[in-house]
């Protein structure tokens, strides 16, 4: 049985990997997203196969490559992140970029070509033109930071196996539901899963609430 504090902690954490996660993740994936649609370079089309590809890239494989990088033989070993928040926003960070990275080729690929012809015109270039062809594909580019999220608050076997889902450090709301279900608590594990779409479902309405104002 879960208490309020304790929930409340749960809660936080779930918010705080989540959503650091998809910030990393945000931070690789629109540049590197923009880039391998704007520029045209050999291979292009085979990295973006790939980046696709990574959609389905399984979380558990995800985990245990984070784990052995993180372990003390691995080459991070030295940082001491297993079983710790950090390990499992670095888990995260991995299994969402290659998401958000291919809806932003996505995004960006779909603008108008007029578009990135008046702005070669009236000077853009460089990074100024990828600026403004981002701002044309804003809203695809949030669209692809809400599936990454998405996909980071519903998470479990990433982070059960690089955090371990110990009791007040690094259980979050999907793990304990986790624990709950194997321990046979299915009321609790419910409840927790009530508490989960709660909070998706106030994150993504915000999210939305944005993207409408950035499509007005």
């Amino acid at each position: 049985m879960v208490d309020l504090a304790e929930l409340a902690h749960i809660s936080a954490l779930s918010l705080f990997v989540s959503g650091s996660g998809t910030l990393l993740a945000a931070a690789i994936g629109v540049p590197l997203g923009a880039y391998i649609a704007l520029k045209e370079f050999a291979g292009r089309e085979l990295v973006k196969a790939f980046t696709y590809t990574l959609y389905g890239f399984p979380p558990v494989l995800a985990g245990l490559l984070i784990y052995m990088t993180l372990s003390n033989e691995g080459p991070l070993g030295a940082l001491h992140w297993l079983f710790t928040p950090a390990g499992m926003i670095l888990a995260q960070t991995l299994l969402i970029t290659p998401l958000i990275t291919g809806v932003t080729i996505t995004a960006v690929s779909a603008v108008d070509r007029e578009v990135r012809d008046t702005a070669r015109s009236l000077g853009a270039e460089g990074r100024s033109l990828a600026w403004t062809i981002l701002g044309e594909a804003r809203l695809g580019v949030l669209t692809a930071i809400m599936v990454g999220f998405g996909r980071a608050m519903s998470e479990v076997g990433t982070v059960l196996i690089v955090g371990g889902n110990i009791r007040g450090d690094t259980r979050v709301l999907t793990t304990a539901i986790y624990s709950d279900v194997i321990a046979g608590e299915f009321e609790t594990a419910i409840a927790l899963g009530l508490v989960l779409l709660s909070i998706s479902f106030v994150i993504f309405f915000l999210l939305f609430r944005l993207q409408g104002e950035s499509r007005d």
